[in-house]
């Protein structure tokens, strides 16, 4: 029976949202089949543009460098969190994330590659000025994931901090000093999790940023 893989990234193109600040995203035809026998592009993004991961040295000086991250963080069994009934710019707390604690920590004890995603169904705002208005993770509620263990989470919106549209105006980046400050990692810009929401599915991303992130159903004797 063939393996079911779901796609959880975002395109790429001259639309895609990018963080107030950072670079945005093009992407030219430098040579042609008609003129050269092939086609190269010229790529030209910041390293957090689209669905990408942070590593922890984006905020921890002496942290560790994306090629740096054991590759056993970018695979692991998915945990679906379903936030997705809070608002614009609302927080979810730990009690939203505690139902599925006992899980994680399963996860974890068996084989501690454990990828917790949160799902908020923001992704389906892409493209509008709405998807920087995401809700966001609160601080104690990052504190909290942590002590399970856990040390790769996805979300599929802009940040699971609250996204400031002023670039100069001082933003709070509690959740990512948390989790990358723990040597985590994050992954952003997600899509489709609703899609994994149910049933056993394993999770891969590249080991490096930006990425094809993707979800294949465990099977029997996957583990």
């Amino acid at each position: 029976m063939p393996a079911e893989y779901v796609d959880l990234s975002q395109t790429l193109d001259p639309n895609t949202p990018v963080y107030p600040g950072d670079p945005i995203f093009s992407c030219c035809p430098t040579l042609t089949i008609e003129h050269d026998g092939n086609n190269v592009t010229s790529i030209s993004m910041g390293s957090h543009t689209g669905t990408h991961v942070d590593a922890p040295y984006h905020f921890i000086q002496d942290g560790k460098r994306i090629d740096e991250v054991p590759l056993s963080r970018f695979v692991g069994s998915a945990v679906v969190v379903d936030v997705s009934n809070k608002a614009a710019k609302q927080p979810f707390v730990w009690s939203d994330l505690q139902p599925y604690e006992e899980r994680l920590r399963r996860y974890v004890s068996e084989d501690a590659s454990v990828i917790l995603l949160v799902r908020t169904d923001w992704s389906r705002h892409w493209g509008t000025d709405t998807f920087f208005e995401h809700p966001y993770l609160d601080r104690e509620a990052a504190e909290r994931v942590i002590t399970t263990g856990v040390r790769t989470i996805g979300i599929d919106t802009l940040s699971p901090d609250p996204t400031h549209l002023d670039p100069h105006a001082e933003a709070d980046f509690a959740v990512h000093q948390v989790i990358l400050g723990a040597g985590g990692i994050i992954a952003e810009n997600l899509s489709n999790l609703g899609a994994i929401q149910d049933g056993d599915w394993i999770i891969g991303r590249c080991d490096g940023s930006p990425v094809r992130a993707f979800a294949w159903r465990r099977t029997c004797g996957t583990r």
